[in-house]
């Protein structure tokens, strides 16, 4: 089996997710797909894209929950209903099982920045790292025979052959809401580290005891809209768009 690091990473790459913010839009899946389908780092097939049966191998999924605030009750009933996206990709635990379960070596874990890798060179595709992991952050590519994850583009942090500001991965520089944030979480000053200090940042599954470097930060609470708008006594002298609507309301 593989050793995790014997000291901590000097660094620890990783994201921070606002589910504040994220519109559920894809666009970081989209975008994760195309950059490794054609990239270096973990080129990404589809098994008969044009099949009946179609399946493919994705290193960022989202998913949409349907959640009430704490003492709603049945939804649609009461409370506040709200729809939550969550991005999930692989998280570079600390104490990454998959690593540990590998019988050949092929996952690892750098001890330079701590981004959790796959040896394709070593990898047979046991699947026991998909397994082992919590998080359903492993999958089998069918047409190359090996496990894949998410890579935190390694082929784009250190290329210095491309514009600085692209030097993030591909889903934190695609998303349009800013959702997404890439850094060192192990420097407490860093950009992520204030952010999940400032907003609560969370572990996804902590009970697992991987200690995953990537954070979420949690939805705030909602105002709702009406407590925000003052209600008008009256109508009286409503000109224009407004009169014709207060005109239309009366004959209802």
């Amino acid at each position: 089996m593989t050793s995790l690091p014997a000291a901590p990473p000097q660094k620890k790459l990783g994201l921070v997710i606002d589910l504040d913010v994220c519109v559920g839009c894809h666009a970081c899946v989209v975008s994760c797909k195309e950059w490794n389908t054609g990239g270096y780092g973990a080129a990404l097939s589809d098994h008969q894209p044009y099949g009946a049966d179609v399946s493919g191998a994705f290193l960022n999924r989202v998913h949409s929950f349907e959640v009430v605030p704490d003492g709603g009750e049945v939804l649609g009933e009461a409370g506040e209903a709200r729809l939550v996206h969550f991005p999930k990709s692989c998280l570079h635990c600390d104490d990454a099982p998959c690593v540990t379960v590998c019988p050949t070596g092929a996952s690892y874990k750098r001890t330079a920045d701590g981004i959790v890798l796959v040896d394709e060179d070593k990898c047979i595709g046991c699947g026991l790292c998909a397994w082992a992991c919590p998080y359903g952050a492993r999958e089998l590519d069918l047409a190359a025979g090996v496990m894949k994850k998410c890579t935190l583009c390694i082929d784009r942090i250190y290329n210095e052959t491309i514009a600085e500001v692209d030097r993030v991965p591909s889903c934190v520089r695609t998303c349009p809401v800013n959702a997404r944030h890439f850094g060192d979480l192990a420097d407490p000053a860093s950009d992520v580290s204030i952010l999940v200090a400032e907003r609560g940042g969370i572990d996804l599954m902590p009970e697992q005891g991987t200690r995953p470097v990537n954070k979420y930060l949690p939805p705030r609470a909602r105002t709702p809209l009406a407590a925000t708008m003052p209600l008008a006594e009256h109508s009286d002298g409503a000109k224009g768009f407004f009169a014709w609507l207060d005109g239309m309301l009366d004959r209802i």
